[in-house]
């Protein structure tokens, strides 16, 4: 042990939306538990959870094309989609839940309905879509999708993208109307306030350097001032490393077994953001696209409405590129100084696999505006480059590491790696994230801490009621728990709040 140490129960390391809610959680479990917070910016949910660095969708599969794929045979395979429904289902309910309790006050201050679409273009994507399409409106989870390639009916959805479209190919679109915008800045930034307000001791521009093992099983973390440079000693019994990109450097110095033969891989992405209130007024969705071959699953093109900072946004991206840097505020080292002996190997075969998507990661780097605009115009036939500016998005991690499919495998989604004792945990990987914080942070706190599941059981249902049930296999409690949620969350009504709250 260290002179100068503070010990406390648990230390969640980064101030972002993982955090945040692996943190409520646990004050609602065990209030009396102390909580120490980590962060090393100024303030909370500023890298990753940012409202700007990633693109508010409440992944909820209604629309990513991404998350269902067309097997050998022909048919669609949405169990991924209705999976990441469920997930979404779980994160919705937590937050009705905060806001019935109080802890939460203006829900419309994150949350806002928005509708969720689809689009393809091409004989052979529109077949797909109308076969996606038929595999899930059959799930009590999107019974309420629709499908049209009637020109009239998408001019109706979507105004802005059918203005000046050509009409010599088909087109198709989905729409469900219960999707959402979230903004996981500010949700961030609300449930840091309130842990602030239970106790919780959040530093912030505090740098975690170093994490190891003491003889008695806890974990002492060495602290650095970011203002003073001094270092500080803290103890905990568990850890969290909820860091974003910065994770994999600290869950490798922990030492754990579980942490080895795993790497990152960076990919930062570009939104283009309309400055004409005129173009922004006449869009009113979230429409995904399908990636271009070759692009990584979080470059599917989208065209968002947004709401950030009391006003109405609009989207279009990202555009993928590359940088070493493992966060925005990162190292240009984070990629050199992550590769270790343990996972040299791994990190090899995943540039021997992925040089296609290394030279479109390059190829992206290197577009001009006006090859980007293009881009934009098979969504917004007569968008006009005066009409867009460029804003630098988050930057994400995806993990490597042998499976299966072989050496220096590329896994796209969320993965907690946690020790066998479940004394730390550490979340890595990127989309669908924030948007199933819940559902991760559950399997967190089942890993890590299996002898109280019992007794918190009771306490975990009434937060989240279709907990340990199917909602694929229950209609009835699907319909409950989605109602419930929209009208504790502001919803129901078509229309959006007419004020949004600072």
């Amino acid at each position: 042990m260290s002179n100068r140490q503070t010990s406390t129960d648990v230390i969640l390391i980064g101030a972002g939306i993982m955090s945040a809610t692996l943190g409520t959680l646990l004050k609602q479990l065990v209030p009396d538990w102390e909580i120490t917070v980590f962060e090393k910016l100024a303030n909370a949910g500023e890298e990753s959870s940012n409202e700007w660095n990633n693109a508010g969708t409440g992944h909820a599969a209604l629309c990513e094309l991404n998350y269902t794929t067309e097997k050998p045979d022909g048919s669609v395979d949405v169990s991924k989609a209705i999976k990441i429904n469920e997930q979404f289902q779980v994160s919705m309910q937590f937050w009705s839940y905060l806001v019935n309790s109080n802890l939460i006050r203006n829900p419309q201050d994150f949350i806002a309905p928005l509708p969720h679409m689809s689009f393809v273009q091409g004989k052979k994507d529109v077949s797909f879509l109308k076969k996606r399409f038929k595999a899930l409106s059959n799930n009590p989870l999107f019974r309420n999708m629709e499908f049209s390639d009637d020109p009239d009916k998408l001019m109706e959805w979507i105004p802005l993208m059918m203005k000046d479209r050509p009409a010599n190919e088909p087109i198709a679109a989905t729409r469900i109307e219960s999707g959402t915008d979230v903004n996981f800045g500010a949700l961030t930034r609300i449930l840091f306030e309130q842990l602030n307000g239970q106790g919780v001791d959040i530093k912030y521009k505090h740098s975690v350097d170093n994490i190891k093992r003491t003889s008695d099983g806890s974990w002492e973390l060495k602290v650095r001032n970011v203002d003073t440079g001094s270092a500080e000693y803290h103890a905990a019994k568990f850890v969290f490393i909820g860091g974003g990109g910065g994770s994999l450097h600290l869950l490798q110095k922990s030492g754990i077994p579980e942490g080895k033969h795993i790497g990152g891989f960076p990919v930062s992405g570009l939104f283009m953001v309309c400055n004409n209130p005129e173009v922004i007024e006449r869009h009113h969705a979230k429409v995904y696209g399908k990636a271009k071959v070759g692009a990584p699953p979080m470059s599917v093109p989208h065209l968002d409405t947004r709401f950030i900072g009391n006003k109405k946004s609009l989207l279009f991206g990202p555009f993928a590129g590359f940088s070493p840097k493992f966060l925005k505020s990162g190292s240009m080292f984070d990629l050199i100084t992550s590769v270790k002996p343990d996972n040299l190997v791994t990190m090899l075969a995943a540039g021997a696999k992925n040089i296609p998507l290394t030279k479109y990661l390059i190829q992206q780097v290197m577009l001009s505006k006006e090859k980007r605009m293009e881009e934009l115009r098979e969504f917004i036939p007569n968008a006009k480059s005066e009409d867009w500016d460029l804003v630098i998005a988050g930057q994400r991690v995806q993990v490597i590491k042998d499976t299966d499919a072989g050496k220096g495998t590329l896994q796209f989604g969320t993965e907690v790696i946690s020790a066998a004792d479940g004394s730390i945990a550490a979340l890595l990987g990127a989309s669908p994230g924030a948007s199933t914080a819940v559902s991760v942070m559950l399997e967190v706190i089942t890993k890590c801490f299996p002898q109280y599941m019992e007794a918190w059981e009771p306490k975990i249902k009434e937060m989240i009621p279709s907990y340990g049930a199917s909602l694929l296999a229950n209609a009835e409690l699907t319909e409950e728990v989605q109602a419930s949620s929209a009208r504790s969350l502001g919803l129901s009504g078509e229309d959006l709040p007419v004020e949004m709250h600072a």
